[in-house]
């Protein structure tokens, strides 16, 4: 490691802290290149990647079928707008429609941009029967935007920057009698986590899921399903909500739906799609055809057999992590998640531990203040889930000693 190498990754930082906003937490490691579940910073060290750009890099960084698409498509043409037909976006929307079983698939840029076109057509299904309140809860995350956060109870996101949408309300997460004191004739939408990811990768339980349809079925809302990250087989299943027997109306992907490119999607039902007439909504950017060639190469690969992989090594995962929580029961409380997203939860900050993780090698984030959270990439391996766990072992050891 030279001291060249060692001060230009000082020197990135210091550069960013003076010309960048400064509204990220961010880990201070100054990035070279990444391949696989390994990033390598600018001093030459090598990190195992449990984060996978937020739940975004489901293949993996670098991998060579994205780069071959994106390389061909760019030779080709990188945007020309929605208002031309595009073989990309078809392509990939077929895909959806096939891997999803939904016929009609809308293409945004992000997370945030597929939450505030679903809930655009929330309300026009609802403003048509004279109901507006649009139902959020407790730990969920939608996005940045406005509507977004409209459905957020996070302090941190909302504080000084309301007044937010009229007719929106958050209540608590897998809490039934809340749930059926509340829903009723005014209700026109309610938008879930299946799993929750900034929440703490905290699951819905079936007895709330069950309560929710059956309120559903009495007063006719639509159900959006928030799959951003818990979507596209992170969790071994290609819908978090698929473990639960039931079907949403609107469904929001984006993350790994990109292959480490901005793309998000809506996705929905006939009747859901139809609400929205020519020129009730758009975008100039959503549906970039470069973006939508590395989407195709993602729902091929997790569609073949990367899904099954998921589960096999997400299954790993959880049982290596359940020995660790019995080897440190004063520290880790619990478990929670499946496939490639998962959480130790631990019983005091978790910010601390991530940190410490970091010299060790392994790239994680905290999240709900006591989780440590782990979606990485797909492609992760058992040996690369003993690393984690062997560096876990570690942390946790100094914090007891």
């Amino acid at each position: 490691m030279s001291d060249n190498i060692a001060s230009t990754s000082t020197a990135i930082i210091e550069r960013e802290h003076s010309v960048v906003f400064q509204t990220y937490r961010r880990i201070p490691v100054a990035i070279d290149h990444a391949i696989g579940a390994r990033i390598t910073d600018a001093d030459g060290r090598s990190y195992l990647d449990m984060l996978g750009g937020i739940a975004v890099n489901a293949l993996g960084h670098s991998h060579p079928r994205v780069f071959e698409a994106v390389e061909q498509q760019i030779r080709r043409y990188m945007h020309v707008s929605n208002v031309f037909y595009q073989e990309p976006q078809v392509r990939l929307a077929e895909q959806l429609v096939h891997a999803s079983g939904y016929p009609r698939v809308f293409f945004a840029n992000s997370g945030a941009e597929a939450t505030d076109g679903a809930l655009k057509i929330a309300r026009r299904f609802g403003s048509a029967r004279g109901r507006y309140d649009v139902i959020g809860f407790t730990g969920g995350f939608h996005g940045r935007t406005y509507a977004a956060l409209s459905l957020m109870d996070k302090p941190l996101y909302k504080d000084g920057m309301g007044p937010f949408l009229p007719n929106t309300l958050v209540l608590p997460f897998n809490d039934v009698d809340a749930l059926e004191s509340r829903v009723d004739e005014n209700t026109c939408a309610v938008m879930i986590e299946f799993l929750q990811g900034e929440g703490g990768i905290q699951s819905a339980t079936q007895e709330f899921i069950d309560a929710l349809f059956a309120l559903k079925q009495q007063y006719g809302f639509l159900v959006i399903a928030d799959e951003v990250q818990s979507g596209i087989g992170r969790t071994g299943d290609f819908f978090a909500f698929e473990k639960y027997g039931v079907r949403p109306d609107i469904i929001t992907v984006a993350k790994a739906i990109g292959g480490g490119l901005p793309l998000g999607a809506i996705i929905a039902t006939e009747e859901a799609a139809a609400l929205l007439d020519k020129g009730m909504h758009g975008t100039t950017y959503g549906g970039n055809p470069v973006a939508c060639v590395a989407g195709s190469v993602v729902v091929e690969e997790v569609c073949g057999d990367l899904m099954h992989h998921v589960r096999e090594v997400g299954n790993y995962m959880f049982s290596q992590l359940e020995l660790l929580h019995h080897e440190f029961p004063e520290q880790i409380r619990e478990i929670r998640g499946r496939g490639c997203m998962q959480g130790v939860v631990l019983s005091t900050d978790a910010a601390p531990y991530v940190q410490e993780l970091l010299t060790h090698g392994v790239i994680a984030n905290a999240t709900a203040g006591n989780v440590i959270r782990l979606v990485p990439p797909f492609v992760i391996t058992n040996d690369d889930v003993d690393e984690l766990v062997n560096a876990l072992r570690t942390v946790m050891s100094v914090s007891r000693g």
